[in-house]
């Protein structure tokens, strides 16, 4: 997972912490709405209910947002990639998918 760097404005931020759609999502809502909305995702990070938000409880959330990010990102591109469809990519699939009109 890549490390986090501080950048100018909150939107690098929301997306770290909501992940790309979700913060895409947020965009959109009202401040009320926003506001219910991330109290109920900020219940799903306090992993156990004591009601406070810990950095390492903060870290596994993020963490777990990322991660959901790759995979949906891989299952995103993967069909553009298997060329074939045969759910694996080789190197001539790869090379086609990616330089095609330049080879």
């Amino acid at each position: 997972t890549a490390q986090h760097e501080d950048r100018p404005g909150f939107q690098y931020d929301h997306e770290a912490f909501l992940g790309k759609e979700e913060a895409r999502s947020f965009d959109q809502l009202s401040p009320e709405e926003s506001r219910e909305r991330l109290g109920k995702i900020v219940d799903r990070i306090d992993d156990n209910k004591d009601g406070y938000l810990t950095t390492e409880e903060l870290k596994n959330w993020i963490k777990r947002v990322q991660k959901r990010y790759i995979y949906e990102n891989v299952a995103k591109v993967w069909k553009d990639y298997d060329l074939n469809k045969d759910n694996k990519i080789a190197w001539e699939e790869y090379k086609q998918a990616t330089y095609g009109y330049y080879l």
